[in-house]
């Protein structure tokens, strides 16, 4: 059989119409003056694994892991040194809810001095998110209410492209906070 570029493109559009996905964006509710990261990984260990990444890169960090469990019970499995944020980041798992996901709250650090022990965790996965700014989870929930992590809506859109003035601030703005050194 033979189909012309409009049979294909009709084809194609009533496919999609019947694999819709039930695709769900959730909000993160951020606690104040925080960074969140966001992950996946495979193992129930994840979050004891995850504390001991965090205690053992900065000296006075502040933090609260909240970590999906995907099999048995089923919880949402939390641990860090700060109650507010570990209530939050359990909090904000439990609402996403999608399998073997992690989400960890951080104080007193940004995530640029934590990400490389994450990372080296073996059981993670991948890294969704990395931030500060506003975040929206996007999840797929099957017919089963079982949920999949999509991916992350991290801020906001580009506006432009940075000129030169721009590229200035940049710069000394880096070596204001000290992440670069001074010419």
């Amino acid at each position: 059989m033979i189909l012309n570029w409009l049979d294909l493109y009709i084809w194609c559009f009533d496919l999609c119409l019947v694999i819709a996905m039930p695709v769900l964006e959730i909000k993160v509710d951020m606690p104040k003056d925080s960074n969140v990261i966001i992950g996946t990984s495979h193992f129930i260990k994840t979050v004891e694994d995850l504390y001991e990444a965090m205690v053992n890169s900065v000296p006075n960090i502040k933090f609260g892991i909240g970590f999906c469990e995907s099999s048995g019970p089923c919880l949402v499995r939390r641990e860090g040194n700060d109650p507010e944020l570990v209530e939050a980041a359990a909090k904000n798992a439990f609402n996403i809810g999608a399998g073997h996901m992690f989400l960890i709250f951080i104080r007193n650090a940004y995530p640029i001095n934590v990400l490389h022990a994450i990372k080296r965790v073996p059981e993670v996965c991948t890294i969704y998110c990395a931030t500060a700014n506003p975040v929206k989870v996007i999840v797929y929930e099957d017919e089963d209410g079982n949920r999949a992590l999509l991916g992350v809506i991290d801020g906001f859109r580009s506006k432009g492209i940075e000129e030169e003035e721009h590229v200035k601030e940049r710069k000394e703005f880096l070596r204001k906070i000290g992440y670069k050194l001074a010419p």
